[in-house]
């Protein structure tokens, strides 16, 4: 279990933003009509970790509020997002996640039903050049939560990474490929409580 938190929250990471401004780069408000143009998507990650490890899988996302990573061996962990809860199971053992709320996370910020980073307080870095634009984005209510820095390649627009720092020195770098949305996604993928009693038998 220590394992499945230290690689997901060890695991989630922001870098402070780059000082550089380019005209061609995307503006908040095309990042924004971006990401509120899919409800799902899917796709695979490479996940570099604060302690230098590095895990892959596979990962689905379901706005608003939900999100599972698959993760490969050897780590063969998974994490879920939904119901307002982050669940993270080690496979190895059997036994009850250990859950927290979404909103304590900085992931929650592209996760909700209508994402506009040009709210008051919540980009505190936005940068780029002619291929890539980046923004750092934090909760403006709890700032202690963490921040999140999304890299999203230009044209076509794409998010391509994002580095998420807890709000404990603990960063991750995801970055994705073959990303796919609008697909078809269950709502059992994402259902903590089912999940749970499939794999305690509770």
């Amino acid at each position: 279990m220590k394992l499945a938190r230290r690689t997901f929250m060890a695991g989630l990471a922001a870098l402070t933003a780059r000082p550089a401004f380019a005209a061609d780069m995307l503006s908040l408000d095309q990042i924004s009509t971006y990401l509120n143009s899919f409800t799902t998507a899917q796709a695979t990650f490479r996940q570099r970790n604060a302690d230098g490890s590095v895990s892959t899988g596979r990962l689905f996302l379901k706005r608003p509020g939900r999100a599972r990573f698959e993760y490969d061996p050897p780590n063969d962990a998974l994490v879920l997002a939904g119901g307002g809860q982050v669940a993270i199971y080690d496979n190895r053992i059997k036994q009850r996640p250990e859950q927290y709320p979404l909103k304590r996370t900085p992931l929650n910020l592209i996760l909700e039903r209508k994402v506009d980073l040009s709210r008051r307080s919540m980009v505190v870095g936005h940068s780029g050049n002619a291929t890539h634009t980046s923004v750092v984005a934090q909760d403006p209510e709890h700032p202690e939560y963490g921040y999140i820095e999304l890299i999203f390649e230009n044209a076509p627009v794409r998010l391509a990474q994002w580095t998420i720092d807890n709000g404990a020195g603990q960063q991750t770098l995801v970055e994705l490929s073959e990303l796919e949305t609008g697909v078809e996604l269950g709502a059992r993928m994402f259902n903590i409580v089912q999940e749970t009693a499939e794999r305690t038998g509770q």
